[in-house]
C-alpha cells in the first residue's frame, strides 16, 4: 500500500487555507469562527470518507472505520489538533490530523482487513491561546481534567465567554462524554518545531520523551518614582528586578548542559511610560526539562532566587501556577517499531526528546503512545514562515502507514 501523495498535500494546503484574517494571516484560535471553518471541512472529509463521526463535549472530533466484527476492540487512534496560535503555519497538528486521514482512507481503498478499529482524532485548544491551559481537549479526554472545570475555561479577550458557550456557538458541543472510548495505542505524527532534524539532515524522529512543563505567572510590586530625580540606590524597580530574574533564568538554563529551556514569553510594566520607574512588573515563565527530579530542581532554585531578589531590591514578588505537566517517556515497543519501519525504508532516522507539548503528552495517561517527527525547515514553528520539505511529509504518513499495519 502507498499513501496518496498529492491527495495528501492538498488537503494540507487546503485547511492551511482555511480561517485566514482579512489580512491573510493564518489564526484559527480554538472555539472561534474561523475554527468553527477548519473543523467544518475537516469533518466533511470524514464524512466523505464513509468515517462514523462523534464528537465530544470538549469539542473532539472523531472519525471512526469499524466494523461489525471488530467494534468490540479497543482503537488505533491517530490524531493532533487543528487549532492553531496567532499568525500561525499550516503543518503545526494538521499534518498529524491529515496524516491519520491519510492513512485511514488509504486502508479503506485497498480493503485492507482491520482487526481493531481505527481513529483519526482532532482535539480541541490544544495551543492554549484563548482558553488554559494548552492540551486541554486531550487532557479532559484523558481524565486528567473534570470536563465540567475545563468548559468553565474563559475566553482572554472576554472573560464572559466560556469554552463551553464559545463551543456551542459554533455547534462543536458534542454528546459523547469525553473518554468514551479507550484506546489501544495512540499515534501522533507532527513537525518536530525544532531545528535538530534539519540540522543533521534526518528524516524521521523517533521521539522516546518529552519534555515536563512548567508554567508560572510573576508579579514584581515595586514603587513608582520619578527616573531623572531618584538614585539608584533607593529604587525599588519592578522593571530591574524583572531583567535580573530573566538574566537568572538564562543562567540556569545554560548551567544544565542543554537540558533546561526557560522563557520569558510575556511581560508587563505599570505604569509603562518613559519616564517612571516601573513600579509593577506581570510576566510569565515557560521552565522544561525531560527529567522531573531536575525540573523540580530548577523550580526550587527560581522560587529561592525570587525570595533572594525581592529582599535585595526591597520588592515583594508574587508567583501563580499556570500549569504544570510531567515528562512522559513514550512505549518502547512502539518507538522501536517507529526505527524499524524507517530502517526498512531507507529512511534516516534517530531517537529525540520532544521539546514542545503535544497531545501525545495527555494520552499516555492512558494507553501506549509515541510520536513520529518529520523536520521543520531552520526549526521554524508558531510563524507563517514554518514550512517542511513535501518530499519529508510524504515519508512520515509513510511511516504512520506501515506503524499502523504492524500494530
Amino acid at each position: 500500500m502507498r499513501i496518496n501523495r498529492n491527495r495528501l498535500l492538498e488537503t494540507l494546503k487546503k485547511l492551511g487555507s482555511t480561517g485566514r484574517e482579512e489580512n491573510g494571516t493564518l489564526s484559527r484560535v480554538a472555539a472561534t469562527d474561523n475554527d468553527k471553518a477548519g473543523r467544518d471541512l475537516f469533518v466533511s472529509w470524514l464524512n466523505e470518507t464513509g468515517l462514523t463521526v462523534k464528537v465530544d463535549q470538549m469539542g473532539n472530533i472523531f472519525g471512526i472505520l469499524e466494523t461489525e466484527e471488530n467494534k468490540d476492540k479497543e482503537p488505533i487512534v491517530m490524531g493532533s489538533h487543528i487549532d492553531s496560535v496567532i499568525n500561525a503555519g499550516i503543518y503545526d497538528g494538521c499534518y498529524g490530523v491529515l496524516s491519520g486521514l491519510e492513512v485511514i482512507r488509504t486502508l479503506k481503498e485497498n480493503n485492507y482487513k482491520l482487526e481493531r478499529p481505527i481513529i483519526v482524532a482532532a482535539f480541541t485548544n490544544e495551543e492554549g491561546v484563548r482558553f488554559h491551559p494548552d492540551m486541554m481537549g486531550s487532557l479532559v479526554f484523558a481524565g486528567g481534567l473534570a470536563v465540567e472545570e475545563a468548559l468553565k475555561s474563559k475566553a482572554i479577550e472576554n472573560p464572559e465567554l466560556t469554552l463551553k458557550s464559545e463551543l456551542q456557538r459554533i455547534g462543536y458541543y458534542g454528546d459523547e462524554k469525553p473518554g468514551f472510548f479507550k484506546p489501544y495505542v495512540y499515534l501522533e505524527l507532527h513537525i518536530e518545531q525544532g531545528p535538530i532534524l534539519d540540522y543533521e539532515k534526518i528524516s524521521i524522529g523517533a521521539v522516546e520523551n518529552l519534555q515536563g512543563i512548567s508554567w508560572q505567572k510573576v508579579i514584581v510590586y515595586g514603587e513608582a518614582n520619578h527616573a531623572g530625580t531618584t538614585p539608584t540606590r533607593l529604587r525599588k524597580d519592578a522593571g530591574y528586578t524583572t531583567a535580573k530574574i530573566i538574566t537568572f533564568l538564562r543562567d540556569l538554563a545554560n548551567n544544565s548542559n542543554e537540558k533546561t529551556v526557560a522563557t520569558v514569553g510575556t511581560i508587563e510594566f505599570e505604569p509603562n511610560a518613559i519616564n517612571i520607574i516601573p513600579s509593577k512588573s506581570i510576566f510569565t515563565i515557560d521552565l522544561r526539562n525531560p527529567n522531573e527530579e531536575k525540573l523540580k530542581a530548577d523550580e526550587e532554585a527560581l522560587k529561592n532566587y525570587l525570595e533572594k531578589i525581592g529582599e535585595e531590591e526591597g520588592v515583594k514578588i508574587e508567583t501563580e501556577r499556570l500549569a504544570r505537566f510531567l515528562p512522559v517517556t513514550f512505549n518502547e515497543k512502539i518507538v522501536k517499531i517507529i526505527k524499524d519501519v524507517a530502517k526498512n525504508k531507507n529512511y534516516s532516522y534517530r531517537r529525540m526528546t520532544s521539546g514542545a507539548g503535544h497531545d501525545a503528552q495527555m494520552m499516555s495517561r492512558i494507553c501506549p503512545t509515541a510520536m513520529i517527527f518529520v523536520p521543520s525547515y531552520k526549526g521554524i514553528s508558531h510563524n507563517p514562515a514554518e514550512f517542511t520539505e513535501d518530499e519529508d511529509l510524504v515519508k512520515g504518513t509513510s511511516v504512520l502507514l506501515d506503524v499502523v499495519t504492524k500494530l
